[in-house]
Parts: structure tokens; sequence; C-alpha cells
């Protein structure tokens, strides 16, 4: 067994810990809008850490790049908005949606179903949401219709999003587990004779 067959749990969490905050740190860059890591960053704490240690990181990485934006837009209603709620609120169905079907059986496929699923919950909680506590739209069914379909272009940008920055992260992570010997969930990888 080599040096990298010792990692330890608290390295590995380590590792998780500084991807996810790497990839807050992107929201910084220019991107379009709504083409963001957040909910890879959800899906890779909740399918890799015990809950409450995937909560604390994913939403402390949130809150510490949602500052930085208000700080160098020098604008906090970027940051500060009525829909704050909404966006966390999502983004802690989507850790444990990734808690309760991802961490001990991580398949492609099942990853690229809860992304999917995980976008999806995004973009009916948030814009309902909008249009609950929004002026933009009236107050009826037609309104609320109206406020998804103009949230659609949004919505691509997230789809696009999610799965590139799932794809990044959770590519990376297994890269560096395979390389230090561990398997997606943290187990041990078998040793090729």
């Amino acid at each position: 067994m080599g040096m990298w067959g010792r990692v330890t749990s608290g390295k590995r969490g380590f590792i998780i810990a500084v991807l996810i905050f790497t990839a807050a740190l992107t929201r910084l860059l220019p991107h379009p809008p709504n083409f963001t890591p957040i909910t890879a960053m959800a899906l890779l704490g909740g399918a890799t850490l015990p809950l409450s240690w995937a909560y604390l990181i994913v939403f402390g990485a949130m809150i510490v790049s949602d500052v930085m934006l208000g700080i160098l837009a020098a604008d906090w209603t970027i940051t500060l908005h009525p829909t704050l709620p909404a966006v966390y609120g999502s983004f802690a169905l989507t850790t444990l949606l990734s808690h309760l079907f991802l961490r001990r059986h991580l398949r492609v496929l099942r990853l690229a179903g809860v992304t999917l699923a995980a976008s999806l919950l995004f973009f009916a909680v948030t814009n309902f949401t909008v249009w609950l506590l929004g002026t933009l739209y009236p107050k009826t069914w037609a309104g609320l219709l109206a406020c998804y379909v103009a949230a659609l272009p949004f919505f691509r940008n997230s789809l696009l999003g999610d799965y590139l920055y799932t794809a990044v992260l959770f590519g990376a992570y297994g890269l560096i587990g395979h390389l230090l010997g561990y398997s997606l969930q943290g187990e041990k990888a078998k040793e090729i004779p």
C-alpha cells in the first residue's frame, strides 16, 4: 500500500470542501445568468458527506460567495433579495435528494437523473416565489404561467450549468479519489493484483 492509501476520511472531507469552495468562487467570474455551480456543489456535498457536514460546507460556500458578490458589485440586492429563502431552500432540498439517492448508489445515470430533478426543483420553487412575492406578474394562473414561460431561457442556462459543473466536480472528485486510492463513496478502493 502506497502513501496515498492512507488518506483518512478527514482528508477526504477536506478535499470535498476545497472542491465545493473552489466551485463557489467561480460564481465571481463573468458567466451567463443562472449558469452557476451551486446545484453541483449541493449534489457533491450530499452524495459524499454526512448530511450535517454537507449542509455546513455547501451553505458556508454559498454564503461566502454571496457576500463576496455583494462586496464586488457594491450592490447587496444581488445577494439579499426576497427570493433568497427559496434559493437556499431549493439547494437544501437538492442536498437532501443527493444524500438520499446518491450517497450509497452513485452511478452516472442516477446522477444525471438527480441533477435533472434538482434543476427542475430550483426552476419550480424560485419562479413560483418570484410570481408570489413580485409585482411583475398578476396573481392568477395566467400570471404564474407567464412567469414560468419568461423563465425558460434561464432554465436552459441552469440546466447546462448544472450538468457541466456536476460533471466537472464529480469528475475531479473521482480523479482525486482514484489517485488517492478511494472510491467515490469514500471506501477504500480494492487493490488490483
